[in-house]
């Protein structure tokens, strides 16, 4: 287990090396982070973009006021019930592990698409469903480990190392999960077209290893990373 706690940690860091890596260098512009938590990761993109307004929404009243600390004009909200802000407001829109707690994925999605402006981008990140470690959990009769299935603890496979722990928080249970093709095909629903799809992260290898497997495999990676144009 402690091998596995290891990985885990190292790929969270490997899928945020990769999302900077995705993001396009000084593009500019002002900047969304949905599900801003502290702040800190949200900063680093922003550092990438070279943005000159950087905005965030956050669920948990703690979290947005640490992230207020670090300079991000944050509001509490819940994006279950859309993005306070107006229209074609915004160049990029960056959300990591946000998508995947939300039941209500047709409104936030539009609601990106809506506070873009024309030609904006948005930035996606999630687990991917159709991981190798979700799909042997599956064939050994075992609950996906980013599946989850109380809001109080996280059960149904023992070989997570979280299994009979308690949620951190209330914002963090998973409700929907997406594979790269359902990802895409959402997001073109709501008319954010994609430009790239990745993956980060490769379980159980560790991200130097995994970035080899993921060239020979890159459907079936830990965490997805897609580039969404709005049209």
């Amino acid at each position: 287990m402690g091998y596995l706690r290891r990985v885990f940690s190292a790929t969270e860091r490997e899928n945020c090396r990769a999302i900077l890596s995705t993001l396009p260098p000084s593009r500019g512009g002002s900047l969304l982070d949905l599900g801003t938590h502290d702040g800190a990761f949200a900063a680093r993109v922003a550092e990438r973009l070279g943005s000159d307004e950087i905005f965030g929404v956050e669920l948990i009243p703690e979290h947005a006021a640490r992230a207020r600390e670090r300079g991000i004009d944050v509001v509490t909200a819940d994006l279950e019930s859309g993005i306070p802000f107006e229209d074609d407001r915004f160049d990029v829109v960056h959300t990591n592990q946000v998508i995947e707690h939300l039941r209500a994925t047709d409104t936030f999605l539009s609601e990106i698409r809506r506070v873009l402006r024309p030609g904006g981008l948005a930035c996606i990140s999630t687990n991917n469903l159709s991981s190798w470690h979700n799909v042997v959990s599956m064939a050994a009769g075992l609950q996906p480990m980013p599946m989850h299935i109380s809001d109080d603890v996280i059960l149904g496979n023992p070989l997570n190392p979280e299994h009979g722990l308690p949620h951190s928080d209330h914002g963090r249970v998973h409700v929907r999960l997406f594979t790269p093709r359902a990802l895409t095909e959402l997001c073109e629903h709501h008319g954010l077209r994609r430009v790239a799809m990745r993956a980060a992260g490769y379980y159980p290898l560790p991200p130097r290893l995994a970035r080899g497997a993921l060239r020979l495999d890159p459907l079936h990676g830990a965490f997805l990373i897609g580039l969404f144009q709005r049209t």
